[in-house]
């Protein structure tokens, strides 16, 4: 590969980050001005706030009326947990695993909550599991899309609606830019900084009426944390989805999230966020069809993610190296481009295959995605030079 002339054009907004995310076009710590700092959450005027939150997160995802929504500590991860904690254990589970998050979800229940009764459906990274091979009989564990691995599940068909079991859903790289079957999902999670570039620390839990019924007729056996408790004297504590948190949120970062959900809801909803996700996914394609140089992860199109998307190097001086050599090939052309302003954190997951992950959700502007190839492209020719 020769080297190639610089790029002109640069993006407007460097951040491909995927997590925390970009924020909104146009946001400014102005944004925050309203925050109620100093006021206790649980006054009337922060219940309220909060309560805005949880109301217009329902209506711009096309939530049903009967889910409960509430705010949890500890990001998605906090949600995760609570969810899995908290009513895992009445019949087994299959738990699906396709990038890193999925296999820390298997830990997890497999050696703190110490279930007997798993079964590990797994894939390599790029690939999904047979979803045929999914027992609905049992409860089911899966995040709808991979963030470390840009492998999303194409759609909600394969989970049945006469389902025995409950499934689990880690959503938190798809809500917000893919169209989730929530009539197919009993316990959602996300965090405010994936999709819709918020702030981080705070976790979202959405319940099916399934859901609430399995927290109001299951205890587990273990002993649960105060952070993780959703019942109380063996009923819902509905106040967690009322606006009164179990831990103490921030308010500035309520104001933020607020402020990206007044975004969503101004350029039309969630019908815009998807298209904005899907158009810049298209973007890379585009790219990525006109080049030898890069490939998606995900070879299937149809499992190819519209948030992370991860790319592997196929360019030939790349094959050529030492798996030790192409990973630092890899991280150097991620170097290349933050040290020029051109693109940060675009590096692949520490345990996923060498290449580049780029956050293409709906934040992200589809002309910055345009800028950004053309200097991969000179990013590659310059580290193909250094190892001629």
């Amino acid at each position: 590969m020769t080297n190639l002339a610089k790029p002109d054009i640069r993006p407007a907004n460097p951040n491909f980050s995927s997590g925390p995310c970009a924020k909104r076009p146009g946001w400014s710590p102005a944004v925050l001005n309203d925050a109620l700092v100093g006021r206790s959450h649980r006054s009337k005027p922060g219940k309220a706030r909060i309560q805005e939150v949880l109301d217009k997160t329902r209506d711009i995802l096309g939530i049903p009326e009967d889910y409960r929504i509430g705010i949890v500590a500890a990001s998605d991860t906090g949600a995760v947990e609570m969810a899995l904690w908290s009513m895992l254990g009445a019949r087994g589970v299959d738990m699906l695993q396709w990038e890193s998050f999925g296999k820390g979800w298997v830990g997890d229940v497999t050696n703190q909550l110490k279930l007997d009764d798993v079964r590990e459906l797994k894939a390599g990274y790029g690939q999904l599991p047979d979803l045929a091979e999914v027992d609905f009989s049992r409860d089911v564990v899966f995040t709808w899309n991979g963030t470390t691995s840009g492998v999303r599940v194409p759609n909600g068909d394969w989970i049945p609606d006469d389902r025995e079991g409950l499934t689990f859903c880690d959503a938190t790289s798809a809500v917000f830019a893919m169209d989730l079957a929530w009539d197919k999902l009993d316990a959602t999670t996300y965090s405010w900084q994936k999709v819709m570039g918020g702030e981080a620390q705070h976790g979202m839990l959405i319940l099916s009426p399934r859901a609430v019924e399995r927290l109001e007729s299951y205890t587990p056996p273990w002993p649960m944390p105060k952070i993780f408790r959703l019942t109380s004297g063996g009923k819902l504590n509905e106040g967690v989805f009322k606006g009164a948190t179990i831990n103490t949120p921030s308010m500035i970062c309520v104001e933020d999230a607020l402020d990206g959900l007044n975004w969503a809801d101004s350029i039309g909803g969630l019908k815009s966020l998807i298209q904005r996700s899907e158009g810049n996914l298209a973007e890379l394609a585009r790219w990525v069809e006109n080049t030898d140089d890069v490939a998606f992860l995900a070879d299937v199109p149809e499992t190819q993610s519209c948030t992370s998307v991860c790319l592997v190097i196929t360019a030939e001086w790349f094959k050529a190296l030492s798996d030790d050599d192409q990973a630092a090939a890899a991280k150097r052309v991620g170097a290349i481009l933050d040290e020029e302003g051109i693109a940060y954190d675009i590096d692949a997951y520490r345990d996923a295959p060498s290449g580049l992950r780029i956050w293409a959700g709906a934040t992200v502007e589809a002309t910055d995605l345009e800028a950004l190839t053309p200097w991969i492209d000179w990013a590659l020719a310059e580290v193909a030079s250094e190892y001629a």
